[in-house]
C-alpha cells in the first residue's frame, strides 16, 4: 500500500503563491491518475490537478493556467505550484494515489490547509 505525506499548506492573500508537497513511500512512475484533490468547506471532493497516462496532464477548468503539477526525477514525490490564488482556492487539499500495483486500494495523503483572503 501506498504512503502519502502532503506539506506545503498555509494562509496567503488573493493574488499570492504557494507550493504543496506529496512525499510517496513508493516510485510513482507507474501509478496512473496520481495527482491533487481538494475539498472545500460545504462541497464534495474535487480532482485539481493529475498526472494520466503516458505522463500526460489534467486539470480542473477553475485552475488551468494557474496550477501545475510536475514530480521530480526520483519519481518520489509530485508537487502542485499554485499562483495567482483565489478565495474560492480555499480548501484542504489532498495527495492521491488509485489502485495500482502496489495494492488494490487507493491512498489518500493526511491533506493540508490552504486558505485565501481576500
Amino acid at each position: 500500500q501506498v504512503q502519502l505525506v502532503d506539506s506545503g499548506g498555509g494562509d496567503v492573500r488573493t493574488g499570492g503563491s504557494l507550493r504543496l508537497s506529496c512525499v510517496a513511500s513508493v516510485s510513482i512512475l507507474s501509478i496512473n491518475g496520481l495527482g491533487w484533490y481538494r475539498r472545500a468547506p460545504g462541497k464534495e471532493r474535487e480532482l485539481v490537478a493529475v498526472f494520466t497516462e503516458n505522463n500526460m496532464t489534467k486539470y480542473a477548468d477553475s485552475v488551468k493556467g494557474r496550477f501545475t503539477i510536475s514530480k521530480d526525477r526520483a519519481n518520489t514525490s509530485v508537487y502542485l505550484q499554485m499562483t495567482n490564488l483565489r478565495p474560492e482556492d480555499t480548501a484542504v487539499y489532498y495527495c492521491h494515489a488509485p489502485p495500482s500495483s502496489y495494492g488494490p486500494w487507493g491512498s489518500w495523503g493526511q491533506g493540508v490547509q490552504v486558505t485565501v483572503s481576500s
